[in-house]
């Protein structure tokens, strides 16, 4: 349902109210109580976040940098800066992975508030980079992997979403994917050159549109680092 734009709330108790996949983008509040508002908006960085009159978009950016070391390298612009700015993400993965197998049994496959588990996450990242790299920049006939977790929304690109499997693998299943997946961009990022990362492609899940080289994998290292935030929260929370 769409919102009428100039709806106004005067005097209304939304404590406790949850907004999912929703889009407040321009909206104002003014005399408002946010004690323990939990904004989380992965896009935060190409807009503006205004509280009481300061921007706080560049201060949470640098926080987020702060906690996960190597993050600042996801917009790398040449071969070698990529490089080091995937070495630093599989570091990053790595570190989150054995985590989770020193949890109880079971733990990689718990949904927090609805959220993917870690197992689904890991089999998202793998459906980017199919994604991202297969699709998009290597234009492979048939990229996706059945154990990728794709979003609905994509059905509707023309591909067969029926391949993607419905039950739940095995952890182990699901990591040797990811491995596969990580040595796969590995394997790209040591031959790409300055010409390649210029060159355009037809977008991922919008061919009518061109995007380079270079913003297709600018998409996977965001995708990398948002949903690395997101699995170490929801392993905070099993604690």
């Amino acid at each position: 349902m769409t919102l009428d734009k100039t709806a106004t709330f005067v005097d209304k108790d939304l404590r406790g109210a949850r907004f999912n996949r929703s889009t407040l983008a321009g909206a104002v509040m003014r005399g408002v109580d946010v004690s323990g508002l939990d904004i989380d908006a992965p896009w935060l960085a190409e807009g503006t976040l205004l509280v009481n009159g300061v921007d706080v978009v560049p201060i949470v950016e640098a926080e987020l940098n702060r906690r996960f070391p190597g993050r600042e390298l996801r917009q790398a612009q040449d071969p070698d800066g990529l490089r080091t700015a995937w070495a630093a993400l599989e570091r990053a993965w790595a570190a989150a992975v054995d985590q989770v197998l020193s949890m109880p049994a079971g733990t990689a496959d718990v949904s927090i508030d609805g959220e993917w588990s870690f197992a689904q996450t890991l089999r998202h990242l793998a459906f980017a980079t199919d994604t991202w790299l297969g699709k998009a920049i290597l234009r492979l006939p048939q990229p996706f992997h059945p154990l990728g977790q794709p979003h609905v929304e994509y059905a509707t690109d023309g591909y067969d979403m029926s391949i993607f499997a419905t039950g739940q693998p095995t952890f182990a299943a699901v990591r040797e994917l990811r491995a596969e997946r990580q040595a796969m961009m590995r394997d790209f990022l040591a031959t790409v050159t300055p010409d390649l990362l210029a060159e355009s492609r037809p977008a991922a899940w919008s061919p009518e549109h061109q995007q380079s080289v270079l913003r297709c994998l600018h998409v996977i290292f965001d995708e990398e680092w948002a949903h690395l935030r997101f699995a170490l929260r929801d392993i905070d929370a099993q604690r």
